[in-house]
C-alpha cells in the first residue's frame, strides 16, 4: 500500500499533543517530538505518523470523518476495533510467530481516532506480485503455509459449540449480486443464474455442518505482512465476528485467482498454490483429510463470492471485471 507525505504537524494540532504525551511515551519518549505525516493511498481515512528524532511510527485510524459523518456510529465502530485487537491479543497473539499489532490508544474527540502501532514486514500483496514477477513459487509455498498456521490457529482457538449460521453469507452473496447487476456489469439474465446458483448452496448441508469461529473478516492480502521464515502480523480487526472459517479461507483463495488473472490471464495458474493452502490450513486438525474435504467442499461458494467482491471495484476495467464475474459463477456451480 503506496503512501503519500503530506508534510509536517504542526505543533498547535491537538493531535500533535495527543501524539507526544499519550502515544509516544509507549514506544521511544523523546524530549522535543516532530511528527511527519503521510497517507495511506488506498484509504480515505487511515494515516502513517513518523516522529523525525526517534524514527517511531504510529498508524492513525480516523472513523469520523466527511466521508462518515456519523459521529456515534464512528465511535462504535472504534471500540469495536479497539476491543476486538485486545480481544485477540488477549488469546496469545501479542508474540511471535503470530502477532496482532497493539493498539495505542483511542480518542473520540479526534475523529473517533484509533492508534496502532506501526508492524514491519512485507505485504502478502507484494509478496503474491513478487513471486509471479519472479516465477518464484517457492517464496509463495512458504508464505502460504505460513499463512495457513496463523489462520488456523486464530480460528481453532476461537471456535464455540454452535453450528455456523449461513443466513449472513447468503443475504452478503445477495448483496454482491445486486451490487455488480447495479454496475451493468451483467447480461440478460445473468443475475437470475447467480441468484439460483446461491439459493442451491442455501439447500446444502455442508454450509451448516461446522461450527462457528472467529473470523479476521477481511482476510485481504493488504492486511496481512509476512516476517522471516513464519513470522505473520494482522493489523485490521474492524469486521472481526462469528462465522464460518472459511469466510477467511474462501477470501485467501479468491484474492489468489484474482491476482494470476490480472497478472497473467490465467486463473488455473493459482490452482497449484489454492490447493497446497487448503492442505496447509488442514494439516493443524486431528484428522487432516476429512478437514480437508469438509473445507474443500465449502470453498468455491466463498472463492465465488469474493471474485463478486472483486468484480465491484469501478478501477479495473470492464473487461475484466468481467471476467472476474464469469470466474467466480464458475466456482458458485461448484
Amino acid at each position: 500500500m503506496s503512501l503519500n507525505f503530506l508534510g509536517m504537524l504542526t505543533h498547535s494540532d491537538h493531535l500533535y499533543d495527543y501524539l507526544r504525551y499519550e502515544i509516544q511515551p509507549q514506544t521511544a519518549p523523546c524530549q522535543h517530538c516532530d511528527y511527519r505525516v503521510f497517507k495511506y493511498n488506498a484509504s480515505n481515512d487511515v494515516y502513517l505518523y513518523e516522529e523525525v528524532h526517534t524514527g517511531a511510527k504510529f498508524i492513525g485510524k480516523f472513523f469520523h470523518s466527511a466521508r462518515r459523518p456519523n459521529r456515534a456510529a464512528a465511535e462504535q465502530r472504534m471500540e469495536r476495533e479497539f476491543h476486538h485487537l485486545c480481544l485477540m491479543r488477549g488469546l496469545g497473539f501479542d508474540r511471535g510467530p503470530h502477532y496482532v499489532a497493539r493498539p495505542l490508544g483511542r480518542n473520540r474527540d479526534l475523529g473517533s481516532l484509533l492508534v496502532i502501532e506501526y508492524c514491519y514486514g512485507e505485504s502478502m500483496s507484494s509478496v503474491i506480485s513478487r513471486a509471479i514477477r519472479e516465477n518464484n513459487d517457492a517464496l509463495l509455498f512458504a508464505k502460504l503455509t505460513a499463512l495457513a498456521w496463523f489462520l488456523s490457529r486464530f480460528h481453532n482457538r476461537t471456535v464455540n459449540e454452535y453450528p455456523v449460521d449461513f443466513n449472513e453469507a447468503y443475504s452478503y452473496a445477495g448483496s454482491l449480486i445486486a451490487d455488480v447487476r447495479r454496475a451493468g456489469l451483467l447480461n440478460g439474465g445473468e443475475d437470475a443464474e447467480l441468484y439460483h446458483l446461491r439459493d442451491r448452496w442455501n439447500g446444502m448441508p455442508c454450509v451448516r455442518e461446522d461450527r462457528q469461529v472467529i473470523v479476521h473478516g477481511d482476510a485481504t492480502p493488504e492486511n496481512f505482512l509476512f516476517g522471516d521464515d513464519k513470522y505473520v502480523i494482522t493489523f485490521d480487526l474492524e469486521r472481526l465476528r462469528r462465522a464460518d472459517r472459511v469466510h477467511d479461507v474462501g477470501r485467501v483463495v479468491g484474492e489468489l485467482a484474482h491476482f494470476f488473472m490480472a497478472a497473467t490471464g490465467d486463473r488455473g495458474r493459482a490452482e497449484p498454490f489454492i490447493g497446497h493452502f487448503l492442505w496447509e490450513y488442514a494439516c493443524h486438525f486431528p484428522d487432516r483429510a476429512a478437514a480437508f474435504h469438509s473445507i474443500a467442499q465449502r470453498v468455491p461458494f466463498y472463492m465465488g463470492i469474493n471474485l463478486l467482491r472483486i468484480a465491484r471495484n469501478n478501477y479495473l476495467s470492464s473487461d475484466y471485471r468481467r471476467k472476474l464475474i464469469y470466474e467466480g459463477k464458475q466456482c458458485l456451480k461448484g
